[in-house]
C-alpha cells in the first residue's frame, strides 16, 4: 500500500512540476512531510541539500525519498512515478506544440504560462528559504550568495563550499 501511495504522490507531483523541480518543492515538503509524514523537517533538508550537491539533475533526490521509505523498491517506483509521466506529457505536448507553430493561440499560451512558471519557482525557492535559513548567519550567507550571484557569474557550487565554511566558523565563534 506504502508503494502504491508513493506512486500516486510522486506521479502527481511529476504532472505539477510546470516550472522544473523548484515548482514543487513546496507541494513535495507538504506531502511527505506533513500529509503523509514520511519524513520530518531535517529529513527533507537533508534529502534536498543532498539532491543539490550530487552530481546530475537535482530531482534525482525523490528517488532518496523512495529509498528511505521503501528501500529500492521505493526508489524504483518513486523514479519511474516522477519521470515517467512527465516524460510521457512532455513528448505528447512538444508533438502538438510543433504542429501549432503558426498558430496565435501558441504565443498566447506560452505568454500566459511565463508567470505561472515564475510563480511556482518563486513559491518553491520560498519553501527552500524557510527550510534552509533558519538563524541570522544562515540569513547572512543566503544573502550574500543572492547578492553574488546576481553581481557576477560564479559556479554555484563553491559558493556553497563558501557559504558552508562560512557558516562553519559563524557557528564556533557565535
Amino acid at each position: 500500500m506504502k508503494l502504491l501511495n508513493l506512486a500516486w504522490v510522486f506521479a502527481l507531483l511529476s504532472i505539477l512540476a510546470v516550472g522544473g523541480g523548484t515548482a514543487i518543492l513546496p507541494e513535495m515538503q507538504h506531502m511527505t512531510v506533513t500529509h503523509f509524514g514520511w519524513l520530518s523537517e531535517k529529513q527533507f533538508r537533508d534529502i534536498y541539500s543532498i539532491g543539490q550537491v550530487a552530481p546530475g539533475p537535482n530531482m534525482l533526490m525523490v528517488m532518496l525519498i523512495g529509498y528511505k521509505l521503501s528501500g529500492w523498491a521505493g526508489a524504483l517506483v518513486v523514479g519511474g512515478a516522477f519521470f515517467l509521466p512527465d516524460c510521457v506529457l512532455t513528448l505528447f505536448v512538444n508533438r502538438v506544440w510543433v504542429h501549432f507553430a503558426k498558430s496565435p493561440w501558441r504565443s498566447s499560451i506560452q505568454r500566459g504560462l511565463a508567470p505561472v512558471a515564475i510563480g511556482l519557482m518563486a513559491a518553491g525557492t520560498w519553501s527552500i528559504i524557510r527550510l534552509a535559513v533558519f538563524n541570522a548567519a544562515g540569513a547572512a550567507i543566503a544573502l550574500g550568495v543572492f547578492a553574488i550571484l546576481l553581481w557576477r557569474h560564479v559556479n554555484p557550487a563553491l559558493l556553497i563550499m563558501a557559504g558552508g565554511i562560512f557558516y562553519i566558523i559563524a557557528m564556533h565563534l557565535l
